[in-house]
């Protein structure tokens, strides 16, 4: 993964610095065992594993490209599991993961569906991915900006912002053809703050590795990063 696609240094300054909210939305996790073996995938500094064990969920792994994020953590949930994650996306204990905004600060194609690619390896047959990120926005100020960032990054949507993240908002057709190896269970629009606190529109999907694809070495639960 490109230094632009995992931007550590910059997410090592945010872990005591920013507040992420994407909503863990419980109704789909009813159906879940609560001894099921979970990893958040890009865990950050905790905050979506916190909100699965008050779920009652107790097998919690995290991993994380940033190792301040690791360290903040470590400092705020000290009793959880948490491992820097040394060479993204290649997972070194695969049970299962979370995505939760992960994708946003991801900016490239190839570099997200590498990651996908991985999560659909590492997932057992029938396992169920959360993936939780945000949409291409509507409003003038984002507007502006995609327009102002798209030939330096190839890409509308993808953008820099004013304190030096390089991010990337999604149109909703993306994430059909990102998980095509899927199954999708549901799809539900969100309103969620940003890590700079502004409203945005955002989208959360329940899919579900075919129960057919090759066994991989993961355990049972998939879903998305922490949110940023």
């Amino acid at each position: 993964m490109s230094n632009l696609d995992s931007q550590t240094a910059y997410w090592d300054t945010a872990a005591t610095t920013k507040t992420f909210t994407h909503p863990l939305h419980a109704p789909w996790l009813d159906d879940v065992n609560r001894h099921a073996a979970i990893l958040d995938y890009g865990c950050g500094y905790g905050r979506t594993m916190e909100a699965l064990a008050q779920q009652g969920f107790d097998n919690l792994s995290g991993v994380d490209t940033s190792p301040g994020m690791i360290t903040q953590a470590r400092a705020l949930h000290p009793t959880m599991r948490f491992a820097v994650l040394d060479t993204p996306p290649t997972l070194a204990r695969p049970d299962a993961s979370i995505l939760f905004a992960v994708l946003t600060c991801i900016p490239s194609n190839h570099a997200q569906k590498r990651l996908i690619a991985e999560l659909s390896r590492v997932l057992k047959p029938g396992g169920t991915l959360y993936l939780s990120d945000l949409l291409i926005q509507d409003d003038e100020r984002n507007r502006d900006r995609y327009a102002r960032f798209a030939e330096h990054h190839d890409a509308y949507g993808v953008f820099e912002t004013g304190d030096g993240a390089v991010c990337r908002h999604h149109p909703s057709d993306w994430f059909p053809s990102l998980l095509a190896d899927f199954e999708n269970i549901d799809t539900r629009r969100i309103t969620v703050a940003t890590m700079n606190g502004h409203e945005s529109a955002g989208i959360q999907i329940l899919a579900r590795r075919p129960s057919q694809a090759q066994v991989g070495p993961v355990d049972s639960f998939t879903a998305g990063l922490e949110d940023r």
